[in-house]
């Protein structure tokens, strides 16, 4: 069966591939499984090399790689631009990372005991569709380093990039079948993954409620899980915070990227002695929001990634918007901002809308603001603005979330960990943290006795 891709600012293809079925995921499994022991034993400082030199090659091919991605996302071409650096610099952090991460010697009688990192073998990565090349690598450049053969699904809508990084891992001299991709549909390519007996690990990006059908379906075999799932995170300005700079930064908080961010700070909380101000700053910002063809430098906000996706996020609109901005006309699945005042018990503030819109909520105090940003089932990201600094250490303890900012919208470094809690998942990507998920301990105990 062929696989049509399209632009989502233009409705037009941007190429048709051949879609996987179980016979093809099978053979990526096992050219990734062939591969694995040469792959385990290349010494540490070659595998870094080859790793390096792939993030040289994605460094060097960043402006095909951000068209490609701007043309089948709908991103603006600044952002793909932006994420293909972070592409580059995920796989060389992941390369420095190689031979730093290593067991231990322990303090035992009768002899020396010491752990070792193993790899887990091959491993099954499924990756969505709203940065996919960026969200590919954080599973990939861990997965190499410790040692792992990678089969790689992109989402349907968007395989591309995925494909044309396999394409310069071989340039870059990685061994044939140590990253494998399959594009094909989830029901199929990942419901093969998750069931298949010699994948020893899911990593899976996208919806809880998939999220839960990977879950089941390994525990069947005992598979290692990695699951970065929905969120609904909370912006929260306290009336101390400088609102004109939270004003400002709040629409890119979660209409960038289309609002088709797991990250999207879609519920704005702002204490009630400031709420009308800060409203009125912030529809001036958002509708000063440069709104069009993503291909355009300038452009801070594309269309949705689908006709498919744009029904559902209109599905939530059950009342008058406070704002409702504006889209191109013709061609292109857009969905304007979308600014909508709600309690916390609206639907609109308790799904993830993944979409340009954002439920705006007042409160009333620091402990009415934490249970309100606490009152949801996922626990992904989000913000805090105060200049308060007791304030905020306080607040960001008491939220129960992965991943906070204190008077910033910035959720994501190379460097630091990344991940939920709650129905957001589980397991870190990111940071050294991401090498725990790729590997196994294992304790070795020798005897010094005679």
């Amino acid at each position: 069966m062929t696989l049509r891709v399209l632009n989502p600012a233009t409705e037009q293809p941007v190429a048709e591939l051949e879609q996987a079925g179980d016979a093809e995921t099978d053979r990526a499994v096992a050219a990734a499984k062939a591969a694995y022991p040469a792959w385990r034993a290349i010494a540490p400082s070659d595998r870094a090399r080859l790793m390096r030199r792939l993030a040289g090659l994605v460094d060097d091919h960043r402006e095909e790689l951000a068209l490609l991605e701007t043309r089948n996302v709908g991103k603006p071409i600044s952002d793909s631009r932006g994420e293909v650096g972070m592409v580059a610099e995920v796989f060389h952090y992941y390369a420095g990372a190689v031979d730093k991460h290593f067991g231990q010697t322990i303090p035992v009688a009768g002899g020396v005991d010491m752990t070792f990192r193993e790899p887990l073998g091959v491993v099954g990565l499924i990756v969505p569709w709203n940065f996919p090349l960026n969200i590919a690598s954080w599973k990939v450049g861990p997965a190499l380093a410790c040692g792992n053969t990678v089969v790689l699904k992109p989402a349907e809508l968007t395989p591309m990039t995925a494909i044309r990084l396999a394409e310069l891992a071989l340039e870059a001299g990685i061994p044939k079948g140590v990253l494998n991709v399959v594009v094909g549909p989830g029901r199929v390519v990942g419901e093969r993954l998750i069931h298949h007996p010699d994948v020893a690990k899911i990593g899976f990006t996208g919806s809880t409620e998939v999220g839960i059908g990977v879950m089941r379906g390994a525990a069947e075999s005992i598979k290692r899980v990695t699951l970065e799932l929905g969120g609904k995170s909370a912006n929260i300005v306290f009336a101390d915070a400088d609102l004109e700079r939270a004003a400002a930064a709040a629409p890119y908080a979660v209409f960038g990227n289309a609002g088709q961010d797991c990250c999207a700070r879609s519920r704005i909380l702002v204490q009630r002695e400031v709420y009308d101000r800060f409203v009125a700053m912030l529809v001036a910002a958002t509708r000063a929001l440069r709104v069009g063809d993503p291909e355009d430098d300038a452009t801070e906000m594309g269309p949705l990634v689908s006709a498919g996706h744009r029904t559902t996020v209109a599905s939530f609109i059950e009342s008058e918007p406070l704002f409702t901005g504006s889209t191109p006309d013709g061609p292109g699945f857009w969905f304007p901002c979308t600014l909508v005042e709600a309690t916390n018990n609206d639907r609109i503030a308790r799904d993830e809308v993944f979409g340009p819109v954002a439920a705006l909520i007042p409160f009333t105090d620091e402990a009415d603001a934490i249970g309100i940003a606490n009152d949801t089932p996922y626990g992904l990201s989000g913000s805090i603005w105060t200049t308060n600094g007791a304030r905020a250490l306080r607040v960001a303890r008491a939220l129960e979330t992965g991943v906070l900012s204190i008077n910033s919208n910035s959720s994501v470094r190379v460097s630091t960990p990344f991940g939920g809690f709650k129905q957001s998942g589980f397991g870190r990507e990111l940071g050294m943290n991401a090498l725990d998920g790729y590997s196994e301990v294992k304790n070795v105990f020798m005897t010094t006795e005679g």
